[in-house]
């Protein structure tokens, strides 16, 4: 078994955990009961090791290979077509109405031969704790237990199953129109397993999971000229919630690399406070309130303070903990040798205080979009403004959570500028009480000491840093926050600088934007990595602003926008970032890209039709 280029996955879930279906028909990441549990496969980041649950032909022949989403769900088709037939494999975790009635979390393979014959060949080799423990295996008259150290699973299936140390196999052949079923679920210790699906209870299910999805799906109110791609990246957000807490993930797996063979591999299956404002932002605008009230019960929560608590934290479980103690796992060979394989992540001890200005965008945003906030919640966050007042000039690590020591970022002097900005406004609309002349005072001297020290003369461009001549995307961000005027010329100075390609000293290449130059910032880490997704579309969205005033720049943000999507992979999902090859890089799929392409495809729509 090889690795399987990372774009060759696509994703399916029931918002309490996901699972990653290669186009070979491999399931090859799968963490359960929820999305930071410890892997039950993993062959993403140890194909010898990391066990899979795989299902594919048999035979020697060529086989083409097509993958594909059952239309406006997070159904996934596996296809195989071959000169003995074609057959397919129905993946899906099942929601709606009967799942929550009963309770259940099950991963659904529905097998199928479509025309002529053919034989296919199973594998369930689980590998529970990260590969750490093997599975005890027992077969039983419904098919299989496969046990772990804490988990317990079982495959039920009315195919007969053989017995190894790595779990269970099968070989079995089809004939058109027929199909087999394996279900993985969890099991009692008593060896409970519910009786294998019969075809018409798993075509019932199927429906019910379409009918699911389209109904949740038909909430979305954006009509632009990207609608299919609009409601994937939605879709796949909807997948990366956790249904208990409301909490959105950053993406549903750990350690893939930003490099090949590099050791920039992290741990994001959890939820930053930054992607916050974002979110909402997001889910607002295209009309998920739900998704955003729950999204915003859930930073509620993360504002109340706790005994012997600090004020806020950058990153936290999805059930509200913050503590994340990173872990090298070093009997896994990392994806494609791409070592050291992390689990947990240091970044949540890790000073940034751009979180505060993303937490009261996004309060501020879903105040006037959403619903109006409580007397409690304004309570907390006025503490926070307050605290900020005393704490907002230090140094910190900033969105990149580099390692190489804390600086005064520019970007995080934005966000503080945003909280002090958006707590005044708030308190404003809402007649919340406040220490607003201290609060303007604050907010107006940071806004000084942004234009006199985060401007460089030499560069004609916003910096990385105070004293730094490097730049950073993260100066994107300043028109759409609207800290700066698109058209501000310093503004359009810093975007032309950004353009230039990296040996012209930019961060520009062929449309795709690097988030800074490691050849002018040193971040603390060894290595290389590819352009950041997020980045090429917050240069659209600038442009896209630019562009209200002058047309070249929103010409030039819908060439780039609809370069960007030449890159999504065959299902319209995108990495962290884009390899010099084209090649996905680093955790998939990324909450954040998916965001921000929702965002740069509103307003660049908008903008458009104004026209």
């Amino acid at each position: 078994m090889t690795y399987q280029p990372i774009e060759n996955y696509g994703i399916i879930g029931n918002m309490y955990t996901t699972a990653l279906v290669g186009i070979n028909g491999s399931i090859d990441w799968f963490c359960f009961p929820r999305h930071d549990s410890p892997s039950v496969f993993a062959a993403l980041l140890d194909r010898h090791k990391g066990g899979h649950f795989q299902i594919h032909p048999t035979t020697d022949a060529p086989i083409t290979h097509k993958q594909f989403y059952w239309p406006e769900t997070n159904i996934l088709v596996t296809r195989f077509l071959a000169p003995c037939g074609v057959g397919e494999i129905i993946d899906f975790m099942p929601v709606g109405k009967t799942v929550r009635d009963r309770g259940y979390r099950w991963l659904v393979r529905q097998v199928k031969a479509i025309r002529g014959s053919m034989t296919f060949r199973m594998e369930c080799f689980p590998a529970f704790d990260y590969a750490r423990k093997p599975p005890k295996v027992r077969l039983t008259a419904s098919g299989a237990r496969l046990a772990g150290p804490d988990l317990s699973l079982g495959l039920a299936t009315y195919t007969p199953l053989e017995a190894c140390d790595r779990g269970v196999f099968t070989e079995f052949t089809l004939e058109a129109d027929e199909r087999a079923v394996f279900v993985l679920q969890e099991t009692g210790d008593d060896f409970t397993c519910t009786l294998p699906l019969s075809r018409a209870t798993a075509q019932d299910l199927f429906e019910e999971t379409v009918v699911y999805w389209r109904n949740w799906l038909s909430q979305c109110t954006y009509r632009g000229r990207w609608q299919e791609t609009v409601e994937r990246s939605a879709l796949v957000l909807k997948l990366l919630t956790y249904e208990p807490t409301g909490a959105i993930i950053a993406a549903p797996t750990c350690s893939l690399p930003e490099e090949m063979g590099g050791s920039r591999n992290w741990d994001y299956r959890y939820t930053w406070i930054r992607d916050a404002a974002f979110t909402l932002y997001a889910l607002l605008r295209i009309g998920f309130t739900q998704e955003a009230a729950q999204f915003m019960n859930w930073i509620e929560s993360r504002c109340q303070k706790q005994p012997g608590d600090d004020l806020l934290h950058v990153v936290y479980s999805v059930d509200g903990c913050y503590t994340l103690d990173e872990e090298i796992l070093p009997h896994l060979e990392g994806y494609r040798k791409s070592a050291p394989v992390r689990i947990g992540n240091e970044a949540a001890n890790q000073l940034q205080l751009d979180i505060y200005g993303e937490l009261m965008d996004s309060v501020y945003l879903f105040n006037k979009y959403g619903a109006l906030i409580s007397h409690d919640l304004w309570t907390h966050l006025r503490r926070m403004i307050d605290w900020l007042c005393d704490n907002w000039d230090q140094e910190d690590e900033g969105i990149w959570e580099t390692r190489g020591g804390r600086k005064h970022f520019l970007y995080s002097k934005l966000m503080v500028w945003v909280a002090f900005d958006r707590a005044l406004r708030l308190s404003e609309k809402r007649s919340f009480p406040a220490d607003r002349l201290r609060w303007l005072k604050v907010r107006d001297r940071v806004y000084e000491e942004i234009m006199d020290r985060g401007w460089d003369d030499t560069r004609q461009a916003f910096v990385q840093s105070y004293d730094s001549e490097a730049l950073d995307a993260g100066a994107l961000i300043m028109p759409l926050i609207f800290f700066m005027a698109p058209n501000d010329p310093r503004m359009l100075k810093t975007l032309n600088a950004i353009a230039k390609t990296p040996k012209q000293g930019g961060l520009v290449s062929n449309s795709l934007v690097y988030r800074y130059n490691l050849a002018y910032s040193d971040d603390g880490l060894s290595g290389q990595e590819g352009t950041f997704n997020l980045c090429t579309f917050w240069l659209v969205e600038a442009l896209t602003r630019a562009g209200r005033v002058d047309p070249t720049q929103l010409n030039r943000a819908r060439l780039i926008f609809e370069e960007m999507l030449s890159y999504a992979n065959h299902l319209g999902l995108y990495a962290e970032e884009t390899g010099a090859s084209g090649e996905a890089l680093g955790n998939f799929p990324q909450a954040f890209t998916h965001l921000s392409l929702i965002s740069a495809a509103w307003n660049l729509n908008r903008a458009i039709e104004d026209r």
